[in-house]
């Protein structure tokens, strides 16, 4: 028996249905993928992490100098998938009522005085946090709540946020004048980190070529929010293979030091928790579906491991003064699943 067909006898669903579903909702994320990249040329992998993320229903870090589309992606995104999105320029004078909104006083016609709740942008389906490390940590807290909770509490009143809400966060590693490192629990609240890297030669000819003329491309909209909460709710119902949930507990357990593994406890100082676990398995399944697959495999948990842990660990000084770098580490540690 397939594991679709196991999985799907124990839950009471139709494997054909299943299939059916899966079979839809490959086209819709090919036309995503297809509208994204009609905008940003040569960042396959970025593009194809960014969308793994969101079909997840997670969060992402994007991380690259300036000048390589961070926004521009994050813009196409919105209009692609038709989130409702707001950009906010993270600065050090920004406040955490700047993000969440604040409570106003009123006075009626009867004089009769009160307050109203004034929404932040953080009330959005996609919401760019540019430059995030560049806020005080008391402004970047403010996001907390909102990123795992899906609310906010402002003077004692709860504010549920829209759905799908995601966070798209951009980071410059580089410039750190005037920047403050962000706390290791809003680092884990984030499914996967995304390094940007250069384009090729011929991605970055043709960005020469299309984007200094009179025209450039506009963004399209392919699909609806509603559309995408159904494609991330069929990414919770694929099955896992037990090897691949074997492969992440593995590989997981394995980056945290004090548990049997000499080379993680010699170079490691922190490693990954639990949410690293939840954040591979479900984003092997969203990889598994963008590459037209009905079940992740182990080869998809070595291709997220760096994205989903680089973030969420933290070499010893023994080994940053040896030049050992934490995606290092994590390449073995994968290589070894």
């Amino acid at each position: 028996m397939s594991i679709i067909a196991r999985e799907d006898a124990a839950t009471g669903v139709d494997p054909k249905q299943m299939v059916a579903e899966a079979e839809k909702a490959l086209e819709d994320i090919a036309r995503a993928r297809d509208g994204v990249g009609r905008i940003i040329f040569g960042q396959e992998a970025v593009v194809e992490r960014t969308l793994v993320a969101l079909l997840a229903g997670g969060h992402a870090l994007l991380v690259g100098v300036p000048g390589l589309a961070k926004t521009k992606l994050v813009e196409t995104l919105g209009v692609v998938l038709g989130l409702d999105s707001r950009r906010i320029q993270f600065t050090p004078d920004l406040m955490p009522s700047d993000i969440l909104g604040s409570e106003v006083m009123e006075q009626d016609d009867s004089g009769k005085r009160g307050f109203r709740f004034l929404p932040g942008p953080i009330f959005s389906q996609l919401l760019m946090a540019d430059e995030i490390n560049r806020a005080s940590p008391r402004t970047q807290s403010a996001l907390l709540q909102s990123m795992q909770e899906y609310h906010v509490t402002v003077a004692g009143h709860r504010h549920d946020l829209p759905k799908p809400f995601h966070v798209l966060a951009t980071q410059n590693p580089l410039e750190q004048e005037g920047t403050y490192p962000l706390p290791e629990a809003q680092l884990d609240r984030f499914l996967m980190q995304v390094d940007i890297l250069y384009p090729e030669l011929e991605a970055e000819r043709r960005i020469l070529l299309e984007t200094t003329g009179t025209e450039d491309a506009k963004a399209e909209n392919v699909l609806t929010p509603e559309r995408l909460m159904e494609i991330q709710a069929l990414v919770r119902r694929m099955p896992v293979p037990e090897s691949v949930v074997e492969a992440i507990l593995a590989l997981v357990r394995s980056a945290r030091p004090g548990l049997g593994h000499p080379e993680t406890d010699r170079h490691v100082a922190w490693g990954p928790g639990p949410r690293a676990s939840q954040a591979l398995t479900l984003c092997a399944r969203a990889r598994a579906l963008y590459d037209g697959r009905l079940a992740p495999s182990v080869d998809d948990v070595r291709a997220l491991a760096e994205p989903v842990l680089q973030h969420r660990m933290a070499l010893t000084f023994a080994a940053r003064a040896e030049g050992m770098s934490v995606r290092d580490v994590i390449a073995r540690l994968a290589q070894a699943i």
